[in-house]
């Protein structure tokens, strides 16, 4: 595959060299609880372009969450929605596969389910690292670090390579070309919100607080230093929307309009003062500490919007303090759903409109559901047979 960048042309290997290998940023200590004082960041070029009319459609998947049996309903959900949408990049945003796989190869055969509807359609597209991905590392040995290793294997994938020194693995920034120009106009921000808490730091357990992982300061520090080398290099902040798996703190106080009190009153204050559309079904899942990662972005004043997913059946969004945070839906069958019959009446997608003619370039989303395409929604697993890997993925 080549992207084309105005009248140069760079090999997708190239470009990801350059947009993931950043020379960045500190080192964190292994529990996340400081970072040291980092090298200057470089900012990347960009690796996607506009189309002429000054479009950009984005197409957030979530929690496709399968073994290398995947239900046929995810696969058949990701194609028709990338038919009817046409976007030009897609992220699958965690908890890609789950910890069923038992082989090396069926965690291949399960990755690859999932990025073929992409590839078959020439659609840029990367993933971000959620909480079960690694489930399966013990008996398979594929870890993130292999997994990465294999999902760059395709043609169409933009994955940044792992940053050394920054927790997780393939933190990116990716660049959108303008329409008009050769330089940047969004920004695709990747970033892996880690798998679970720790058992313990400075001799203290995690009983009675959640047990997920939470952004590392070492990853703050690189987002800030990257935005801001961004916008030193190209004169302005570039306006962009991030992704991760995990949802903020931020995320269930946008809900309520409250830090301590979650009231049906508080909620209903909070959809008026953050115009907050959508469903919740069950609580946030955040990890025990607030990542800081909002403030930044409060700080930075270029990141428009954070995406995430996890909550499988969360599907809302919110303008909490000039910034959206939001759900992807579960787009996975085989993974967990509504209780009972309901069980895949929210299997769907996030779209993204991004117009270089509208104030701000980020325009608007919104969700497709399974629903939307006469998916069969019944309550039950309908797996595939594997399909075949080509032989030089083997």
């Amino acid at each position: 595959m080549t992207i084309k960048i105005d009248q140069h042309t760079f090999s997708r290997r190239a470009a990801l060299a350059t947009a993931g290998a950043l020379g960045v940023l500190g080192a964190a200590a292994a529990a996340g609880t400081g970072a040291a004082a980092a090298p200057a960041a470089k900012a990347p070029k960009p690796t996607l372009a506009f189309r002429p009319d000054g479009k950009f459609k984005v197409v957030q998947f979530n929690d496709t969450q399968d073994d290398e049996q995947t239900d046929r309903r995810t696969i058949e959900l990701m194609d028709r929605t990338l038919d009817a949408e046409k976007p030009d990049f897609v992220v699958i945003n965690g908890d890609v596969i789950n910890g069923g796989c038992d082989t090396e190869l069926d965690v291949k055969q399960a990755l690859n389910h999932v990025v073929r509807p992409m590839e078959s359609r020439q659609i840029p597209w990367a993933v971000t690292f959620g909480n079960h991905d690694e489930d399966s590392a013990a008996k398979t040995g594929m870890s993130e670090t292999r997994m990465l290793e294999f999902l760059q294997s395709y043609e169409f994938n933009v994955n940044g390579d792992t940053t050394d020194g920054v927790t997780g693995t393939s933190n990116s920034l990716l660049l959108v070309q303008s329409s008009r120009s050769k330089d940047p106009a969004f920004g695709l921000w990747l970033i892996d919100t880690g798998r679970y808490a720790p058992d313990g730091i400075n001799g203290q357990d995690f009983e009675g607080y959640p047990d997920w992982d939470w952004v590392r300061m070492d990853q703050v520090t690189w987002y800030r230093n990257l935005s801001i080398a961004a916008e030193q290099k190209y004169g302005r902040k570039i306006p962009s929307l991030m992704w991760g798996h995990i949802a903020l703190h931020e995320h269930r106080n946008m809900w309520f309009a409250s830090i301590d009190s979650r009231t049906e009153a508080d909620h209903q204050r909070a959809v008026k003062k953050h115009n907050i559309v959508g469903e919740r079904n069950e609580d946030e899942c955040p990890g025990p500490f607030n990542s800081g990662l909002f403030n930044a972005f409060l700080e930075r004043g270029d990141v428009r919007g954070y995406f995430v997913g996890h909550d499988h059946v969360n599907t809302y969004v919110g303008n909490y303090y000039g910034i959206e945070l939001g759900y992807g839906p579960g787009t996975g069958f085989g993974a967990y759903g509504l209780p009972g019959a309901d069980r895949n009446r929210l299997r769907g997608a996030r779209v993204f409109e991004l117009d270089e003619n509208h104030a701000g370039i980020y325009k608007s989303t919104r969700l497709v559901f399974a629903k939307d395409f006469g998916i069969d929604l019944t309550a039950n697993d309908q797996p595939i047979t594997p399909l075949p890997l080509d032989p030089a993925q083997l």
